[in-house]
């Protein structure tokens, strides 16, 4: 329901309505917590619609919102050499955000205690009976929500102090060809055929939805995202040149940017405020997936807030953190070549034990194989050279020693 009494307090207040907020809400709602779930209004400050995508065993909390799926995996090498996989039971999974909301929306309306305000929030901050959050209705006036805890999904300003940032910035095209080009049945995670750039590394990136229908990405990892106009650029010759698609139509497009950084990013912002989702580092540093993190984050947090113990458990290990840092510092500094190093991953480590390490779900014993699997030299290098390198809150990686 939607509503925006003054005085009420609820268990929880969420804001924000993306991935991290709408999963929160939906698991608050499923230990029966009182939850209010705080959306932008339509308008500029609500996102275009987004798609994620993340891997699982199983039918998910969520399976009804997932759109289109792919049992086997492939990665291309730029010289055309193929690793494809089934990496069973693990499936990959394409959600859409329009869908993912409708299918929480229709949850929260089941729920007794449960809401949806829309509303632009502008200030968080910490009261007597927990914190409350400031808003503009979307009438104009103002509004108070007033909860014993808020979990706050918006994005921070600025980068935490960090060692690496690299971005992973990409356009997608939602195509449709003339005749059938796709097999709907493999998803091409990493298609390094493409021309890479001076510093970092770039991939196309398919995910078919039918015989003749997919969504293409061109996706680099850098320091600096690019104008649009380079983007069309570089999806022109990919489905030109490599994937030779012939006469096609773009039904729609999507664009992004995702920071990959080893900064440590603070689940708490007050005395009874925290942090969710990407704010609260649910990003994984060396991927930028987010949405099974937040799925994981979510059922922490509702099952702590459910025992009276309100926390934000870390998205990531340590090991894997740690992990991910040496790999970004390696990728930065070119120590090691961004398009070899995942085609000899792949091909080397078999792909369902790759992508549970990937989501945090490996022993450090399978760790230690995979570690073997990279290039050790330049790794231990840069492992070695890490706890030397101050954290700066500049916007970009420092500077090698």
């Amino acid at each position: 329901m939607t509503g925006h009494p003054q005085e009420r307090v609820d268990d929880a207040v969420v804001v924000g309505g993306g991935a991290a907020g709408l999963c929160l809400a939906h698991w608050l709602t499923r230990t029966g917590t009182g939850v209010t779930l705080v959306e932008a209004p339509d308008g500029p400050l609500r996102p275009a619609e987004r798609t994620w995508c993340y891997w699982e065993a199983g039918t998910g909390e969520f399976e009804e919102a997932v759109v289109a799926s792919w049992r086997r995996l492939r990665v291309r090498g730029p010289d055309g050499a193929v690793v494809e996989s089934d990496p069973a039971p693990l499936r990959y999974r394409m959600v859409r955000s329009g869908p993912f909301e409708r299918l929480v929306h229709a949850r929260l309306a089941a729920a007794p205690a449960a809401r949806v305000v829309r509303a632009t929030a502008h200030e968080v901050r910490d009261a007597p009976y927990g914190a409350e959050v400031r808003c503009t209705a979307a009438d104009g006036r103002p509004l108070v929500l007033r909860g014993r805890h808020v979990f706050d999904s918006r994005p921070v300003r600025d980068t935490p102090p960090h060692r690496t940032l690299l971005l992973q910035h990409f356009r997608g095209w939602f195509v449709r060809t003339a005749v059938p080009r796709f097999d709907p049945g493999v998803a091409d995670l990493m298609d390094f055929r493409v021309p890479q750039p001076g510093h970092g590394l770039a991939f196309g990136y398919v995910l078919p939805l039918a015989a003749d229908r997919a969504l293409v990405e061109y996706t680099e990892f850098s320091r600096a995202p690019l104008p649009t106009a380079a983007y069309e650029a570089s999806l022109r010759q990919y489905t030109g040149d490599v994937l030779g698609l012939g006469r096609f139509t773009v039904e729609s497009a999507e664009q992004g940017v995702i920071p990959m950084t080893d900064a440590r990013f603070p689940r708490r912002a007050g005395r009874a405020v925290f942090r969710i989702g990407a704010a609260g580092g649910a990003t994984r540093p060396a991927t930028g997936y987010t949405f099974a993190a937040v799925q994981r984050q979510g059922r922490a947090v509702a099952s702590a807030l459910g025992r009276g113990r309100p926390d934000v458990p870390p998205p990531h290990g340590r090991r894997a953190l740690a992990m991910d840092a040496v790999l970004l510092r390696a990728l930065d500094t070119g120590r090691v070549d961004g398009p070899r190093f995942f085609t000899d991953l792949f091909r080397r480590v078999p792909m369902e034990r790759l992508l549970r390490f990937l989501d945090g779900g490996s022993t450090p014993w399978e760790e230690f194989g995979i570690g073997l699997r990279t290039p050790v030299g330049p790794m231990l290098r840069t492992a070695a050279e890490l706890p030397f390198l101050v954290r700066r809150a500049t916007g970009r990686s420092e500077e090698s020693l």
